[in-house]
């Protein structure tokens, strides 16, 4: 199972779209008289975590691939860890933009109290879902097989990188 590697180009568009959107609704609900709501601060720990969780399960395979593992490792739980690594990347993407939107709307009124005491947590949100991008893009990296070279055309699949179970 051949999975294609998410672009650094297609989590910008992700994140510019989601921006765009965040920025769109917020604008909206700002009109009516509303706020754009207090950041959640258990989102930023939940992104944080997240992205620690798929660079931890993205470890045995890369510690597979460069030939530092004891054990064998299945390739369909090395195909699941690059999609999770994958929907990491894109959720870590969205979230920044999200949150990079609801920004712009609050810095477009500094003389509200309420818009600039959300300044520093929207942009702590933003970071944190940029912190996830860049470790769903880290595992998916780690957890790159490369195309045998014309050496390995003869090798199995086991001497090539993953076992089948």
């Amino acid at each position: 199972m051949h999975h294609r590697e998410i672009r650094v180009q297609a989590l910008g568009l992700a994140a510019l779209l989601a921006a765009a959107l965040g920025f769109g609704v917020f604008t909206v609900v700002t009109r009516s008289g509303s706020l754009v709501p207090r950041p959640p601060v258990l989102a930023g720990v939940l992104l944080v975590v997240m992205g620690g969780l798929v660079l931890w399960m993205a470890r045995p395979v890369r510690r597979y691939l460069r030939g530092e593992a004891t054990e064998p490792l299945d390739a369909l739980r090395a195909a699941r860890v690059v999609v999770l690594a994958q929907a990491a990347a894109l959720t870590g993407a969205l979230a920044a933009g999200w949150y990079l939107g609801q920004l712009a709307v609050v810095l477009t009124d500094l003389s509200l109290v309420a818009n600039r005491v959300r300044v520093l947590p929207l942009l702590a949100l933003a970071l944190t879902g940029v912190a996830l991008a860049a470790a769903g893009m880290v595992a998916q990296r780690w957890c790159r097989v490369d195309p045998p070279d014309d050496d390995d055309r003869g090798a199995t699949g086991e001497q090539r990188g993953l076992e089948r179970r």
